[in-house]
């Protein structure tokens, strides 16, 4: 304003029309006006720089010499020409812009600020679990296992997806010779990834077999682990903590011991949970009894059911079948082989004439083997039996039977019971150990026989055609040395057993195995991808008295293949 008013007051003005004189101050705001404007102009778009104007001229001086000057162009030619003014809407367009691409920026710059913290914690602030991820692992019990480490089970008790090892031994044979109080067996879990103990549980007596498994498939959370002792003990544990849920009382078995394992049956209660059926031996004479007992309280279904049973050799069962129509049947035997139908155990042990709607199938294939006085026992096979296995049909939903005799080794067809095949087999005393060693997706069976004095035979049976695929001859002196597999992901198995040092190798095999002092037991695996390979997985000392495999893992998980105990 200042400027303005000594310009005004030095420059002549316009004449005023009222006054008739020269008012500077109108001139001023006339004329003076359109200077200021062209000024700012060439100052904001960089018109005038070190007292130059953008012609080249000189700056116009502060005096009155300004009038007798060239005129002054127009501001609108100035504009015009030279120096385009922006629209106002420009400027406001350029300002919205500017926010967004800043809303943007800061956008952009938060989401990224708060992705690292997320990464920072989950790395640092939240610890992983620890896992001891060794091939292997040994456990030494210490005194407190006076008898054989036996018999072993394999369940993921703990959730962290690895199966974990149950076993049960006697805590000292000769305790109260010693002073030592406590009870006579323990059943003891421990971590299948470093073999720390989990829990355990005092057992009444020792045990003879151990099965975990789900009596309420879908239902119930928790797996329940079955254990039946030698005489007289079947309780029912809780696999994750180690409790106890019912123990079966001891009174109901009268005189008599159990003689083999519990077996599940379907629900025959009809109280949403499956059941269990266990044999027992009278000790005064040879009979049968069979006890029908609930799964959810452990309480006997009914009265026992006794049956004269003749028969010479090792007991077969119980062991359940399920044909393809439905019908179950429980088949057992001393020496021979020989059916019941539930239907009928049932209605014996209710003393009443009808059963539940489920177990009143039949199957006509079976039924027609009912002997002519029309007895509730039906005649599967009796000749030297040994071992009864169940074994998976591929073109049925229902199994074929596995027999095993001391010279002849018999698969029957589930649906007929008619041979499929029969292999004869002198000196055939072990179990045969399941697994997919061929291609053509059926089980085919390790088998182990006497070849020599010290020495055995091991083989590899085709489940199809019955005829052996694979075989080799190693030094043992185990009587029966434990065998197991493992299936992996592309549906092969691997198969593991126990011999000594291999002195030779086998034919056409491309492994070199030096010769050791007897007494020194190995675990070689067998793989079907190389026969001619043997892999040393391991070595003991002592008697191998048991083994699980994991059956159904990956090939990761046959990093632990294998548990034995000796």
């Amino acid at each position: 304003m200042a400027t303005v008013l000594s310009r005004a007051l030095k420059l002549p003005g316009k004449k005023s029309p009222d006054l008739g004189e020269y008012d500077p101050l109108t001139q001023a705001d006339s004329d003076e006006s359109e200077d200021d404007l062209v000024l700012d102009l060439q100052q904001k778009n960089g018109g005038v720089k070190n007292g130059t104007s953008p012609l080249g001229e000189a700056p116009e001086p502060d005096s009155d010499a300004e009038v007798a000057g060239p005129a002054k162009p127009h501001l609108s030619e100035v504009t015009t020409e030279r120096y385009p003014v922006e629209p106002l809407g420009g400027l406001e367009q350029k300002a919205a812009s500017s926010i967004v691409s800043y809303v943007r920026t800061s956008v952009f710059l938060l989401t990224l600020v708060v992705s690292m913290v997320l990464v920072l914690v989950c790395a640092f602030l939240i610890p992983c679990p620890p896992r001891d991820l060794h091939s292997t692992w040994s456990r030494h019990l210490g005194p407190q296992g006076g008898g054989d480490l036996s018999p072993l089970e394999l369940a993921d008790v703990n959730g962290d997806g690895l199966r974990d090892v149950l076993l049960s031994f006697v805590t000292s044979r000769n305790g109260s010779a010693v002073g030592v109080s406590g009870p006579p067996a323990v059943l003891m879990c421990l971590s299948g990834m470093n073999g720390s103990t989990l829990w355990s549980s005092p057992l009444p007596e020792e045990a003879r077999d151990i099965t975990c498994l789900d009596l309420m498939p879908g239902s119930m959370p928790g797996t329940v682990c079955l254990v039946t002792g030698t005489h007289k003990m079947l309780s029912a544990f809780n696999a994750t903590s180690g409790k106890a849920i019912w123990t079966l009382n001891s009174n109901y078995l009268s005189n008599g011991t159990l003689a083999a394992p519990g077996v599940v049956l379907p629900d025959v209660d009809e109280d949403g949970v499956r059941d269990l059926v266990v044999l027992a031996v009278g000790e005064p004479q040879p009979d049968l009894c069979f006890l029908l007992v609930s799964g959810r309280t452990g309480r006997p279904v009914g009265r026992p059911v006794k049956y004269n049973v003749v028969g010479v050799g090792n007991l077969i069962g119980p062991q359940v079948y399920v044909t393809a129509n439905g019908a179950v049947y429980i088949l057992f035997g001393f020496g021979n082989i020989q059916a019941v139908a539930l239907r009928d155990l049932f209605v014996q042990a209710q003393n009443r004439d009808s059963s539940p709607p489920s177990l009143q199938i039949e199957e006509p294939e079976w039924e027609k083997r009912r002997s002519i006085n029309l007895s509730e026992l039906i005649d599967i096979y009796s000749d030297g039996v040994e071992l009864l296995q169940m074994v998976k049909a591929p073109d049925s939903n229902c199994s074929n039977l596995l027999i095993t005799t001391s010279q002849v080794l018999v698969l029957l067809r589930g649906q007929n019971l008619t041979p499929y095949w029969t292999l004869r087999l002198p000196g055939l005393h072990s179990q045969p150990t399941p697994g997919y060693f061929t291609d053509d997706q059926t089980l085919d069976f390790l088998l182990q026989i006497q070849d020599g004095v010290g020495m055995k035979k091991m083989m590899v049976v085709d489940g199809n055609s019955g005829s052996v695929v694979w075989s080799y001859s190693a030094p043992c002196h185990m009587e029966r040395s434990p065998t197991t597999s493992a299936v992996t992901s592309d549906q092969k198995s691997v198969f593991l057993f126990w011999a000594e040092g291999l002195s030779a190798t086998p034919p056409n095999s491309d492994v070199i195995l030096g010769t050791e002092p007897p007494g020194l037991h190995h675990l070689y695996l067998l793989h079907p991808a190389f026969p001619s390979i043997l892999l040393d997985l391991a070595n003991a000392t002592g008697t191998v008295t048991a083994s699980e495999g994991q059956r159904g893992q990956a090939p990761e998980a046959i990093q632990h293949p294998w548990w034995s105990a000796s």
